[in-house]
């Protein structure tokens, strides 16, 4: 069976400090730990099959009506449950991007093709994805800001890109799940265009914005609402726990420690690259809360060995060994990171 490698592994890795999975370097609120606590008295219960309550806040916090709302057991069961819904035949993937994309695929022995985005472009999206984005294609997977790059596609370009998908009746599944830590993520989030468009999906979680992996809960949104239907029909019942809900429905509450957190990330992102590139590394233009680097190919190893976990992304299609991939902590354990690296090279 193939081994599937992410960031996050801190039960091989035990007693270091994980920059590997990019979450958000506050640490879970206070608030969601309690409604968890709390929801311990309902657990002899089944969950709410239709996640009503939640669901209802993400009304409010994302302004889109509950019904265009579906929500799954981490961002990774929307992505596959959606696939599942729809059957595409064949799809598009940039390369380098976020594996569950293509897994989730695989499982339906979906062809896919490659957009390659190059590194003499700095990993970038540029025009040339419009050529292949034709009537052959049912479904593109775009992340924004994309994993493990960081990097944001060009707004003007996104918006040709889902206007093609449209033309062509191809299903553009956008995954915003790292754009709540954007200096301006209303900038860069194309809910706009949800009204009315049946060919855009686009995907969130709670999993990094407010540091609740290990709880698994993600959403999404779309007006596609036969499509919605058809992911109901394909999910198993009891998908989300009374847990997740509960934390999600406080997480959403928090509006102050996500404005906290974007602005600790904003300072370190700074200091960090900048850090960086003093000790020679090629830093790119990462605008997430994590930064994608590129150093020795044993970097990894070397840094495990001064209990510091980066992520090491040579498994990516389209990356070999060298490039990396580190989450922005707070800036004591970023310290920590730049010396592990310092003492590495």
């Amino acid at each position: 069976m193939k081994q599937h490698i992410h960031g996050g592994d801190v039960y091989r890795h035990q007693n270091v400090i994980d920059f590997s999975a990019n979450c958000n370097p506050l640490g879970p609120p206070n608030s969601v730990k309690e409604a968890i606590a709390k929801s311990v008295d309902m657990i002899q219960q089944y969950p709410d099959v239709q996640c009503a309550q939640l669901r209802q806040a993400l009304e409010v916090y994302e302004g889109v009506p509950m019904e265009q709302i579906r929500c799954g057991n981490g961002a990774a069961e929307v992505i596959f449950t959606l696939v599942l819904a729809k059957k595409p035949k064949k799809a598009l993937l940039p390369a380098p991007t976020f594996a569950e994309y293509e897994q989730a695929l695989r499982s339906v022995d979906c062809e896919i093709t490659y957009y390659r985005m190059e590194e003499k472009n700095e990993f970038r999206i540029n025009e040339e994805i419009l050529s292949q984005i034709t009537g052959e294609l049912d479904i593109l997977f775009l992340c924004n800001p994309n994993n493990p790059t960081g990097l944001l596609c060009d707004t003007a370009l996104l918006e040709r890109i889902l206007e093609a998908c449209v033309k062509h009746t191809v299903l553009l599944v956008l995954d915003e799940c790292f754009v709540d830590f954007l200096e301006q993520p209303e900038k860069y989030t194309m809910k706009a265009k949800i009204p009315g468009c049946n060919q855009l999906f686009i995907l969130k979680a709670f999993t990094k914005r407010y540091a609740m992996a290990g709880i698994r809960l993600g959403y999404g949104i779309s007006s596609n609402l036969s499509l919605l239907e058809r992911m109901q029909q394909a999910t198993q019942p009891w998908n989300v726990s009374i847990p997740a809900q509960a934390a999600g429905i406080a997480a959403l509450q928090e509006t102050q420690y996500v404005e906290e957190a974007r602005t600790i990330i904003r300072q370190e992102r700074g200091y960090l690259k900048n850090a960086l590139e003093i000790l020679g590394l090629h830093v790119y233009d990462s605008k997430a809360n994590y930064i994608f680097f590129k150093g020795p190919e044993n970097l990894k190893e070397k840094c495990l060995k001064e209990n510091a976990l980066i992520r090491d992304c040579s498994n990516y299609p389209g990356l070999a060994s060298g490039y990396y991939r580190t989450a922005i902590r707070t800036h004591p354990e970023n310290e920590i990171l730049l010396r592990a690296i310092k003492n590495s090279l």
